[in-house]
C-alpha cells in the first residue's frame, strides 16, 4: 500500500472569540483558534496577550503559564512578545481517536498572576490529508467456480483511511481484468466498499489463477492512496471430455506372443483436473467376447497386453472400441477404435499326450520302473514337424523311447520321500521350426511313505540330575524322539526297558509318558539311599514291522544337606550329659575325651568340624576342630572347680550348616585313673566285662540261628515267581546305600560301659561302630559295628533281609 503526502504552503489563520465575565477578583475568558494539524513546531498562532489585552512587558512579572496536557505540552507563550507558538507538532487523528467525530478541540487555561486571572483556550485542530488509504490484509484469496454465472456479486475487504471528511477513502480502482470489474458501495456510516463483478466466464483450462489490484484512493488535495492484491483461484468443474491421441489405431503382432506382452499403450487426456481429469479405460459393447478374451485392457493406465495364446490359424484380425470416461460427477467420455493383424509364423504347436501316469507310488519303487507313457505329435511336416521331449535333468527320471512317438518315464535313481516328498515332472516338447515352437505339460507324482526310518533321538545317552527328596511325580525331563516317517510310521510310543534293582523294577521308580516321552518320578529319592539309576528308554514307531532304537538315561541323585550330624562318641541318651571323672594329676596335653560324629550326606556335607560351645575354663582345655581330641591345655591346680562342664558342637559342611551337641561333665579325682590315651594303646581287656559275656553269647547265637532261617526263606521265595504289581510302592530298600551295604560283623545289646570299650576295641581295628537305643528298652543300645569302605555295592535281597531280621531279633532279645 502506498501513500501520497501533498504539501501545501501554510496559512495561518484566526479566529479568535472572547468572553469576559467577572467574578471577585478573577476574570475568566475564552479564546478560541482554529489551526492546520502537523504544523512545525515554533510556529507562531497569534499574539495572545493583544488577543487577550495585556501588556506584554507584563507578561514575566506577571507569571503567565500554560496548562500542560497528557504530561505534555503542545502550546507555551513567549513572554517576551506574547506570541502563542507551538512547541509540540499536532497530530489530529492521535489527539481525537474518535473516527466520527467531526472537529477535533484542544482545550487549555492560560494563568497570570498579580492579580490572578485564568483564561480559558480553545484550539480547533484541522484535519488535513496526511494517511493515506490502507487495507487490513494486502492479499485477499478467492475461489470461484469455473461455472460460476455472469453477474456473480463477491464481497472485498474495504480500506480505512484515519483522516477525516474529503481526506478519508472516497473510491476504488481495479486492475485491468475482461472478467471482473467493481462496483462501489456506499455504508450508513458513510463508509466506501468494493464488491467484485464476474463480468466474463471463467475457464480454468485457459487460466487457472487470476491476479488483480484494488486502489482505494482520499478525497484529499493530492489523493492519497493504497493498494491490496486479489487472488482469484478458478475451481474446476467437469467441462472437458478425455480424448485420444487418435481415432483409430493399426497394430501388427506375432502370433504365440508370449501372455502378459505389452500389445499398445493408449493415452487420453483430460484438460480438468482432480478426479475430473482421472481416466478409466474400458471395452464397448461393440468389442467381440472372443478379442475381449484374448487381449486384456488394463483400466487404470490403457495398456493393452495379451491375455491368452493367440493363433494365426483360429484368428487372423481382432477388432476393438475403446472407451475413455473421466470421473467427474457427470462423467464425460470418448472412443477410439483398434484394429490388431496377427502375423503367421510357425504357427502349429507340437502336442503331446500322457497315455497312463501312475501316482502316487511307493519310494521304495524298483529302478527302472515306468511311471508314465507320453505321446508327441506335430501337424507341421518337415523340420517343423520333428518333436524332441524332454524333462529335468535334475529329476531322478528318465525318458526312453519305446516305439515311433511313444516315450516312457522311467525311475532312474533311488526316490526318498523323507527327502523330496512329490515332484512335479514337466514334459516339455519342441519342434525344430524356426524359431522352434514348444509346449509343455507338468504332471505332479506323489510318494507313499514307507517305514524305512527308526525314530531318532537327539542324544544316545542323558545324564539327569535329581536332587533328592523330590516330590514323588516330578517331571523329570522330555526324552523326545523324532521319526521322518508320515502316519502312523511316525507315531511314536515310548517305555523303560525293564530292569530289576534289589527286586524292583524301573516301572516303580520311573514313569514315561508314552505320547511325549515326559519322564516322571514315582517315589521320593534319599541320597543316602540310592545314589544314581541307569537303564534304557526305548522310542518304537507304528509301522508295519515297526522300527525302534533307544536310549541310555543315567539319573544322578544330587545329595542335599538333610541329615544332621550324629555324635556316636561319647554316647549318651537323648537330652542326657555325659559324665567322666579324670585324675587331678593328668598331664598337660593329656587326652581327655574324644567326640566323635558322623554324617550320613554326602562327602561334601558331611564334613564336620568340632567347637567349643561352652566351656567352665577356656585355658584348661583344648578341642581339635578336625579330629574332636579334647586335651588339656595346662595341669590341673588346686583353684581349678572340680567339675568342669564341656559342651561341644558338631557342624557339618552343607549350606545352611546342621549341627549337634553333647556335653561332658568331668568330674576330677585325686585317685590315680587312667586316661584315654592310655586305654586306646593297651589290648582289649574282655574280662572287665565278666557280668556281659551271657549277653554276648546269647546275642551272637541268636543272629547266627535267625541268619539260617533267613536264607532258607529267601531261598524258597526266590523259587516262586510272584506277578508283578504296577499298584506296589517303591521300596526304599530297594537300593542299598554305602553304609547299609556294609554292615558286617555284629548286632548287639549294649550298656554305656561295654559300648565305649568295644568302640575302642574297633576302633584300632579299622571299623566304625554304631550305637543306636533300643525301643522299649531304657538305657539299652543296638552296638553295630561296619567296616570303614567307600564303595557303592549293591546287595542281594537275602542280605538286606538278614539285615532286617537281625534288627528285628535284637528288638526282641531285649
Amino acid at each position: 500500500m502506498t501513500g501520497h503526502r501533498i504539501v501545501q504552503p501554510c496559512k495561518r489563520y484566526v479566529s479568535v472569540f472572547l468572553l469576559f465575565s467577572a467574578a471577585l477578583n478573577t476574570v475568566y475568558a475564552v479564546t478560541h483558534y482554529s489551526v492546520p494539524e502537523e504544523m512545525e513546531e515554533g510556529s507562531v498562532i497569534a499574539n495572545l496577550a493583544s488577543d487577550l489585552g495585556l501588556n506584554t512587558n507584563s507578561l514575566s512579572k506577571r507569571k503567565m503559564r500554560l496548562d500542560v496536557i497528557a504530561n505534555k505540552k503542545y502550546l507555551d507563550v513567549n513572554k517576551e512578545t506574547g506570541e502563542l507558538y507551538i512547541v509540540e507538532r499536532l497530530d489530529r487523528e492521535s489527539l481525537c481517536t474518535t473516527k466520527t467525530a467531526t472537529s477535533c478541540f484542544l482545550k487549555m487555561d492560560a494563568t497570570i498572576e498579580n492579580p490572578i486571572r485564568m483564561f480559558n483556550i480553545e484550539l480547533e485542530i484541522m484535519d488535513i490529508n496526511d494517511n493515506a488509504p490502507h487495507f487490513r490484509r494486502d492479499t485477499m484469496d478467492l475461489d470461484i467456480s469455473e461455472s460460476t454465472p455472469v453477474g456473480e456479486r463477491f464481497s472485498l475487504n474495504n480500506a480505512v483511511d484515519p483522516d477525516v471528511g474529503s481526506n478519508t477513502v472516497k473510491t476504488y480502482h481495479l486492475s485491468e481484468s475482461e472478467h471482473f470489474n467493481i462496483e462501489i458501495q456506499t455504508g450508513r456510516d458513510g463508509a466506501k466498499f468494493a464488491d467484485l463483478i464476474l463480468k466474463k466466464a471463467l475457464d480454468r483450462e485457459q487460466q487457472a489463477v487470476h491476479n488483480l489490484i484494488l486502489t482505494a484512493v482520499d478525497g484529499g488535495v493530492p489523493a492519497r492512496s493504497g493498494t491490496a492484491n486479489i487472488i482469484v483461484r478458478v475451481l474446476d468443474t467437469n467441462d472437458n471430455a478425455p480424448k485420444f491421441n487418435k481415432d483409430t489405431y493399426k497394430i501388427d503382432i506375432m502370433e504365440n506372443s508370449p501372455i502378459g506382452s505389452l500389445v499398445l499403450k493408449l493415452n487420453a487426456t483430460d484438460f480438468d483436473e482432480g478426479t475430473n481429469s482421472e481416466i478409466t479405460y474400458s471395452y464397448s459393447l461393440y468389442t467381440s467376447e472372443k478379442t475381449q478374451g484374448t487381449f486384456s485392457l488394463n483400466a487404470n493406465n490403457g495398456e493393452i497386453t495379451v491375455k491368452e495364446m493367440i493363433n494365426y490359424e483360429d484368428f487372423r484380425i481382432y477388432d476393438m472400441e475403446v472407451i475413455a470416461t473421466d470421473k467427474g460427477a457427470n462423467s464425460l467420455s470418448s472412443q477410439c477404435k483398434l484394429t490388431i493383424l496377427v502375423t503367421d509364423m510357425n504357427d502349429n504347436h507340437p502336442e503331446m499326450s500322457i497315455k497312463s501316469f501312475l501316482s502316487p507310488i511307493k519310494e521304495n519303487v524298483a529302478i527302472d520302473t515306468v511311471i508314465a507313457v507320453v505321446s508327441v505329435s506335430d501337424k507341421d511336416s518337415g523340420e517343423n514337424g520333428i518333436v524332441n521331449i524332454h524333462i529335468a535333468n535334475q529329476l531322478p527320471f528318465a525318458l526312453r523311447e519305446s516305439s515311433d512317438n511313444y516315450f516312457e518315464l522311467v525311475v532312474s535313481q533311488p526316490l526318498d520321500r523323507e527327502k523330496v516328498p512329490e515332484y512335479d515332472i514337466t514334459f516339455t516338447v519342441t519342434d525344430r521350426g524356426s524359431p522352434p515352437l514348444s509346449d509343455n505339460e507338468t504332471m505332479t507324482l506323489e510318494l507313499l511313505d514307507v517305514n524305512d526310518n527308526v525314530p531318532q533321538f537327539p542324544q544316545s545317552f542323558y545324564t539327569i540330575p535329581v536332587m533328592e527328596n523330590n516330590a514323588p511325580g516330578a517331571l523329570l525331563s522330555s526324552l523326545t524322539a523324532f521319526d521322518p516317517d508320515l502316519h502312523e510310521n511316525q507315531y511314536l510310543v515310548y517305555f523303560i526297558i525293564e530292569k530289576e534293582i534289589v527286586n524292583t523294577s524301573m516301572s516303580m521308580l520311573f514313569s514315561i509318558n508314552p505320547e511325549n516321552g515326559n519322564l516322571y518320578a514315582l517315589k521320593t529319592f534319599d541320597y543316602e539311599i540310592e545314589k544314581e539309576f541307569l537303564f534304557h528308554v526305548e522310542a518304537r514307531d507304528s509301522g508295519v514291522p515297526p522300527l525302534s532304537s533307544n536310549m541310555t538315561v543315567h539319573i544322578i541323585i544330587v545329595d542335599q544337606n538333610d541329615n544332621p550330624p550324629v555324635i556316636v562318641s561319647p554316647w549318651r541318651a537323648h537330652g542326657s550329659v555325659v559324665e567322666e571323672k579324670i585324675p587331678r594329676s593328668t598331664d598337660k596335653g593329656s587326652l581327655v575325651s574324644k567326640v566323635i560324629a558322623i554324617d550320613t550326606d554326602s562327602v561334601q556335607n558331611s564334613r564336620i568340624t568340632y567347637q567349643f560351645l561352652q566351656v567352665t575354663d577356656a585355658t584348661l582345655f583344648s578341642l581339635d576342630q578336625y579330629n574332636g581330641e579334647i586335651r588339656t591345655m595346662r595341669m590341673f591346680s588346686y583353684r581349678d572347680p572340680r567339675h568342669q562342664r564341656l559342651v561341644v558342637i558338631a557342624k557339618d559342611n552343607g549350606d545352611p550348616a546342621l549341627s549337634a551337641t553333647v556335653t561332658i561333665k568331668l568330674s576330677t579325682v585325686e585317685t590315680a585313673v587312667k586316661a584315654y590315651s592310655d586305654m586306646t594303646e593297651v589290648p582289649l581287656e574282655y574280662d572287665i566285662f565278666s557280668d556281659l559275656n551271657l549277653y554276648l553269647v546269647i546275642g551272637l547265637g541268636s543272629v547266627s540261628f535267625l541268619l539260617l532261617i533267613t536264607i532258607l526263606v529267601t531261598c524258597v521265595l526266590k523259587c516262586q515267581k510272584p506277578k508283578p504289581s504296577n499298584a506296589a510302592p517303591p521300596s526304599r530298600n530297594s537300593v542299598i546305600s554305602e553304609r547299609n551295604s556294609t554292615i558286617a560283623d555284629s548286632t548287639l545289646v549294649s550298656n554305656d560301659a561295654y559300648w565305649y570299650s568295644l568302640f575302642l576295641a574297633e576302633t584300632r581295628k579299622g571299623k566304625l561302630v554304631v550305637r543306636q537305643p533300643v525301643p522299649k528298652a531304657g538305657s539299652r543300645y543296638i552296638v553295630s559295628s561296619l567296616p570303614r569302605s567307600t564303595g557303592l555295592t549293591e546287595t542281594s535281597d537275602s542280605a538286606a533281609s538278614t539285615l532286617q531280621v537281625r534288627m528285628t531279633y535284637s528288638h526282641s532279645l531285649i
